[in-house]
């Protein structure tokens, strides 16, 4: 540990030697790596946190960088994955962090394996169907997580801590039924509400981090930057007072994959996230060799970017299609919010 980077921190009432020592030593997950996960994983890499892994399944655009922070015009051009370019800039941030970047949808497949030795979970995501899947893997693993969300000028935040706090079913047995909620598409996101929304969240990571997550308190913090206001909900009695069935009758729908989608639209993107059932690892140069005779090819060590003109007949938006295709077989396509359409291009273009 270098001395004096952490000096005015250990100052804080809480943290101290002892504190500074326990963060050293911490592991933390963070899932996904967008507006809220570049506030997290920034304030857990300056803070000390021992072992950050941030998996993220998407890639650095041009929109992305009104709100999260950690990008640049830099990467977008060399269109990198979002955990790959957060790693390089906090590891000049930080190089006494082990920083371990992994571009990987997170699903019920693969969760286990990333949260399995991890202290903490923190929810960078952007949609529920992850967060119901976190909440799964923290009441099985007993790892506490974070929940937040936001989007417009406001936000949530509440912590889990398993067998103590209520967790994500307790408040909402199932996700809200899709057109219910607000989303980035119809309510935009305001930067300082995500500065906000994951500091809170950040500062509650550090408190349990630190040795006292006993003092974390059960509540819903709803934060809305735009109006100024501040509000909690007591959540103390929620785990005891409802029969949540993951709490109380151990049903991780989630995890066991009852509860899943084979493609996912990407919040403000006009995009469609194409999962195959069976994920190959495929070789990128010879993808990328065997695509260039379908349209314009730009490849990476990370990922491969078709791109093709829509047909006359098939809509008035002249935008073309994007195909960006990761090493595990997903594809991001952007062009249409339509699954069906999604499915389409990818088994003509990658197969079925």
């Amino acid at each position: 540990m270098i001395p004096g980077r952490y000096h005015k921190q250990m100052l804080v009432a809480g943290i101290g030697q002892e504190g500074q020592r326990r963060l050293a030593e911490s592991k933390v997950l963070l899932v996904g790596c967008g507006a809220l996960g570049c506030v997290l994983a920034d304030a857990m890499v300056r803070a000390g946190v021992g072992h950050v892994r941030i998996v993220d399944r998407d890639f650095v655009e041009l929109s992305n960088l009104q709100r999260q922070v950690l990008f640049t015009e830099q990467d977008v051009a060399d269109h990198l994955p979002k955990a790959v370019a957060a790693q390089r800039r906090l590891q000049a941030v930080n190089s006494e962090v082990q920083i371990e970047s992994i571009v990987a949808d997170v699903d019920f497949g693969n969760i286990t394996e990333f949260a399995r030795d991890r202290d903490l979970i923190l929810d960078g995501t952007d949609n529920f169907e992850i967060r119901y899947l976190i909440n799964d893997v923290s009441l099985t693993l007993g790892i506490p997580w974070i929940f937040t969300g936001c989007t417009g000028a406001s936000g949530q935040v509440m912590p889990v801590i398993p067998g103590r706090t209520a967790c994500l079913r307790c408040l909402m047995t199932t996700p809200p039924p899709p057109g219910t909620t607000e989303t980035c598409d119809t309510a935009g996101v305001l930067g300082p509400a995500i500065g906000v929304v994951a500091s809170v969240q950040a500062a509650i990571a550090l408190k349990i981090l630190t040795g006292h997550a006993d003092s974390v308190t059960s509540q819903l913090l709803i934060v809305d930057v735009w109006n100024g206001s501040f509000r909690n909900i007591d959540l103390s009695n929620l785990r005891e007072s409802t029969s949540c069935p993951a709490c109380h009758q151990g049903e991780r729908l989630w995890l066991h994959g009852t509860q899943r989608a084979a493609s996912s639209i990407l919040c403000g993107r006009n995009a469609v996230q194409v999962t195959p059932a069976e994920r190959p690892t495929l070789t990128l140069p010879e993808l990328a060799e065997k695509l260039r005779a379908s349209g314009k090819v730009v490849a990476n060590g990370f990922l491969i970017r078709l791109t093709v003109p829509k047909p006359e007949t098939e809509s008035a938006d002249k935008e073309p299609y994007e195909m960006t295709v990761f090493p595990d077989g997903r594809a991001i396509i952007r062009g249409t919010s339509d699954p069906a359409v999604a499915r389409s291009l990818y088994a003509r273009y990658i197969g079925s």
